[in-house]
């Protein structure tokens, strides 16, 4: 049976009058046109096609052998149900590190699948790809802290910021992603305090994962969040269908813990 209408779809207008009025934003993976019915009901408003299924979908050890194609049939599956979240395609490896060119080319690619956002990874060094896919018309997540595509340049997934060094790094690149005029940035695995104090210095929204709850909004591997994925289990995160009944019910949880600031709690930081 075909799905009642849907209000309207959120737009970036949406999430930033969200955002300016003080509600938690909540976004969510998502690879599948069945996932993205139950995500949306749930009240997800941001699905990230992330380079994530790489690991939770492709049996991968990490992200980096994702291709474009991939994720444009991700994207394509997704956009198909989800009649009101906003779609966010992760540019994967190796398709926005070149020329600000290639990366437009490869980002339109994702577009035509019916993105409405793409994601792509660093700062200081993506400023001026951030600034040549925005003012061609294309918006943008950025995406700082341990970025799982440079996993191997981190010395593995390890907590980033720690230092004070470090953590004015961070602070600097979520700055010059917001001048580059990136709609929203990432913040993964890095104190939370340090979290806070970025997220207060922007007029962007943030979105966590394992960075503490002063994020303007969190994001979960959908698989970490229904604990199916196999694999070793990160600190930042919760297996909601733990006393769930159903995974409408969990994902449902997720969106309402994030709402009331419940999710992180405290053993989720760092």
């Amino acid at each position: 049976m075909p799905r009642p209408q849907a209000a309207p779809r959120i737009t970036l207008t949406d999430i930033d009058r969200l955002y300016r009025s003080g509600e938690k934003l909540v976004m969510l993976t998502c690879y599948d046109a069945s996932f993205a019915v139950l995500a949306e009901e749930a009240g997800v408003e941001l699905l990230l096609v992330g380079d994530s299924l790489g690991m939770v979908i492709q049996g991968h050890p990490t992200t980096l052998a994702v291709t474009l194609d991939d994720i444009a049939y991700h994207t394509r599956a997704v956009a198909r149900t989800a009649q009101r979240a906003l779609v966010i395609a992760d540019m994967p490896f190796g398709s926005y590190q070149g020329t600000a060119e290639t990366a437009f080319a490869n980002a339109a690619t994702l577009m035509a699948a019916v993105a409405h956002m793409v994601k792509l990874e660093g700062g200081r060094l993506m400023h001026p790809t951030v600034r040549y896919l925005v003012d061609r018309g294309i918006p943008v997540c950025g995406h700082i802290g341990l970025t799982p595509q440079s996993v191997h340049q981190l010395g593995g997934f390890r907590v980033q910021g720690r230092a004070e060094d470090a953590a004015n790094v961070l602070r600097d690149e979520a700055r010059l992603l917001q001048e580059a005029g990136a709609a929203l940035i990432v913040l993964e695995a890095m104190p939370a305090a340090l979290a806070g104090t970025i997220t207060a210095e922007l007029h962007t929204p943030t979105i966590g994962i394992g960075a503490g709850p002063d994020c303007s909004g969190q994001v979960l591997v959908l698989y970490d969040a229904l604990g199916i994925y196999p694999g070793r289990k990160a600190r930042f995160v919760r297996d909601f269908m733990a006393g769930s009944t159903s995974i409408a019910e969990a994902l449902g949880t997720y969106v309402q813990d994030v709402k009331a600031g419940k999710f992180p709690a405290a053993e989720h930081c760092f």
